[in-house]
């Protein structure tokens, strides 16, 4: 029970600063332009400052082949979710423009914006490594698979672009550039330098309060009263927010994956949509509002299961 009533007290302390966002932009003290600054700060520069402190903080050269096997687990993990919803879709007939957006709803999650703040209320900081790398493998598969699930249910197709360069583009992402700047540190056992390492940590330190606020001010956007179930997202959300996390507690069964790691992949597998889905879908001329209250309606869920999850772990 004192788990669940950390997850409880978590998920309070989460909605409160989340109600901050929401309060600002009704205020007028945010606005789209302000949330542009906030996300493109969270994702290019603290987002890889909290890998590289994470990492070289809390692993070492001896733990690197176990992360490897964690990243593999994360990955088969998404994979099997995403071959699962979109077996869940076929039944639901939904139309082109809603498809591909409910398949990415269902099968990737908030690691960063939202997983960020829950794992690190729940387990403390030591369990920033294995968020990195739960991001890492989610990352690696949202970057590819889900732009493509979105963009075929869109109207406006994505620039023409090579395989080489969509990868290219895919591993140049800062937060991904971080983990495999620390990891490539921990295997030559070098160390940045200490002021170095010190801005790293003050910076990772704003990653949780402004992406719990970008989130607030998400919802507010979108506006309390246009949040209704579309046809698909009662389905989508049962699998996001219950599915899923039981599909990656096999995963981490068959890979020996224990203790805290476990808990923290199960628990960043049970989180709200990733909010990149929405933001994807208005760029390629999918069903935006599906998708933003599909993402919206999963974040007050999770505040349901999280708590019942945190029972079973």
């Amino acid at each position: 029970m004192a788990g669940f009533f950390n997850a409880l007290s978590a998920c309070g302390v989460l909605l409160l600063i989340m109600s901050l966002g929401y309060l600002m932009g009704k205020l007028g003290w945010m606005t789209a332009q302000e949330k542009k600054f906030v996300s493109q700060y969270i994702i290019n520069i603290a987002v890889p400052c909290n890998c590289i402190a994470g990492l070289l903080n809390n692993l070492d050269r001896d733990s690197l082949v176990q992360a490897a096997m964690l990243v593999l687990a994360g990955m088969g993990s998404v994979i099997v979710s995403l071959l699962a919803s979109a077996l869940l879709a076929l039944p639901l007939r939904l139309p082109r423009e809603r498809w591909g957006v409910f398949v990415a709803m269902a099968g990737f999650s908030n690691t960063l914006f939202i997983g960020i703040p829950v794992c690190t209320q729940l387990f403390g900081e030591e369990c920033l490594p294995q968020v990195m790398l739960y991001y890492l493998a989610h990352s690696l598969i949202l970057q590819s698979v889900g732009i493509l699930l979105v963009e075929r249910a869109g109207a406006a197709g994505s620039r023409k672009q090579s395989p080489s360069g969509f990868l290219r583009d895919m591993l140049c992402k800062p937060p991904i550039v971080g983990i495999f700047s620390a990891v490539i540190m921990l295997a030559l056992g070098l160390r940045l330098p200490a002021p170095l390492m010190r801005v790293a940590e003050y910076v990772s330190d704003s990653v949780t309060p402004l992406a719990l606020i970008y989130c607030g001010f998400i919802i507010y956007e979108i506006g309390l009263k246009n949040l209704r179930l579309m046809p698909g997202h009662g389905v989508m959300l049962v699998f996001r927010l219950v599915a899923a996390p039981a599909i990656c507690m096999g995963f981490c069964a068959l890979f020996g994956v224990t203790g805290l790691a476990r808990n923290v992949f199960v628990v960043e597998s049970a989180l709200p949509v990733v909010s990149q889905v929405t933001v994807m879908a208005g760029a390629y001329g999918a069903d935006e509002q599906y998708a933003a209250s599909g993402a919206c309606l999963s974040i007050f869920g999770s505040f349901i299961t999280l708590p019942l999850l945190m029972l079973i772990l």
